[in-house]
C-alpha cells in the first residue's frame, strides 16, 4: 500500500530545545550555561539546546543537544513550556520547548557549537541569549511550585544527607530562610524520610534499643523527682547534637504511595 504523501503551501515554523539544567554545590544553586561559539549572539551565554530532528521527540532532542553540547548525560527531564514569540530569534520563526532538570553538579565541557559550558551561581547569571532570561524566570517559577508536591530536590543531594544539608537545598531553591527547628519537624512530618543508622547509632544504643521509645517516667519511677531534670537536659544535648549529623535518605515507595493519595504537600 502507498503512502500518501501530504505537502503543504503553508510557512512553518522551526521548533528547538532548551534545557534548564540546575546544580547545588552545597551552599549554591547553579544554572548550567554553554557560551554560544556561532552566530546569532556568538560569545553569549545561553541554555544547552538546538534544532529538533525530524526523527527525535523533544525530550530526545533536549538530552542530545545537552549531552553534546556540555558533555552532561541525563536521564530525566522535565518540560517547563513552550515558548513562541514571534520575534524570540533573528534567524527565523522558531518556538523552543524548554526543559529543566536536576543533576549532581559535575565537570562539563563545551562541545558541538558550544565554545565553553560552565555552571553559574544563580546571583551570577549574565545576561543571556535570545529569551532565555525570560526562561528562566518562568522556569525557576516551576521549580518553586514543584518543589511542594515533588521531592524533586533529593536529586541534587548524595544517597545519605543531612537535615542541615537538606534545610540549606530548600533555602537557595525558594530563596527564603527557614527556622531550623521548624523546618526539621515539616520535612520529618511527611514521613518519606529515614533515618540511617551509622555505627554511632548502634554504639550509642547498644543492646537497649528498646530504650528510645520507653517512657522516662515509668523507667525512673523510683528515682527522686530533683535528679530528672540533669538526665533530661543531658539527653536533649546529647540528642541536638545527634541529630545535626544525622543522615537520612529518601524513601521513594512511601513517597509514591502519598502521591498516589493525593496526600502530599511540603509547606513551611
Amino acid at each position: 500500500m502507498e503512502t500518501q504523501q501530504y505537502t503543504y503551501k503553508y510557512p512553518r515554523p522551526a521548533v528547538t530545545t532548551d534545557c534548564v539544567v540546575f546544580g547545588f554545590d552545597g551552599h549554591d544553586l547553579k544554572i548550567l550555561l554553554i557560551e554560544r561559539g556561532i552566530e546569532p549572539f556568538k560569545g553569549a551565554w545561553a541554555f544547552p539546546g538546538g534544532f529538533l530532528n525530524m526523527d527525535e521527540t523533544a525530550e530526545q532532542g533536549a538530552l542530545r543537544e545537552l549531552k553534546e553540547e556540555t558533555g552532561l548525560d541525563l536521564r530525566y527531564i522535565k518540560q517547563v513550556g513552550a515558548f513562541s514569540d514571534v520575534d524570540r530569534d533573528p534567524r527565523s520563526r522558531v518556538i523552543t520547548i524548554a526543559f529543566y532538570a536536576l543533576a549532581k553538579k559535575s565537570e562539563v565541557q563545551g562541545g558541538d557549537d558550544a565554545a565553553k559550558a560552565q555552571w553559574f551561581a544563580l546571583n551570577e547569571v549574565p545576561r543571556l541569549a535570545f529569551d532565555h532570561d525570560y526562561i528562566l524566570r518562568k522556569t525557576m517559577e516551576r521549580l518553586r511550585k514543584d518543589i511542594h508536591f515533588e521531592p524533586i530536590g533529593f536529586g541534587l543531594l548524595d544517597e545519605q544527607f543531612t537535615i542541615p544539608e537538606l534545610q540549606r537545598l530548600y533555602e537557595a531553591i525558594l530563596g527564603v530562610q527557614f527556622d531550623r527547628r521548624n523546618f526539621y519537624k515539616k520535612i520529618l512530618q511527611t514521613g518519606i524520610l529515614d533515618e540511617v543508622e551509622d555505627d554511632d547509632d548502634r554504639h550509642y544504643y547498644g543492646e537497649h534499643r528498646e530504650m528510645r521509645s520507653m517512657d522516662i517516667g515509668a523507667l525512673f519511677g523510683s528515682i527522686a523527682a530533683e535528679s530528672r531534670p540533669s538526665y533530661s537536659a543531658a539527653r536533649s544535648d546529647d540528642d541536638s547534637r545527634r541529630r545535626k549529623g544525622t543522615r537520612f535518605s529518601f524513601n521513594k515507595k512511601r513517597y509514591d504511595q502519598l502521591k498516589e493519595d493525593n496526600n502530599f504537600r511540603l509547606e513551611f
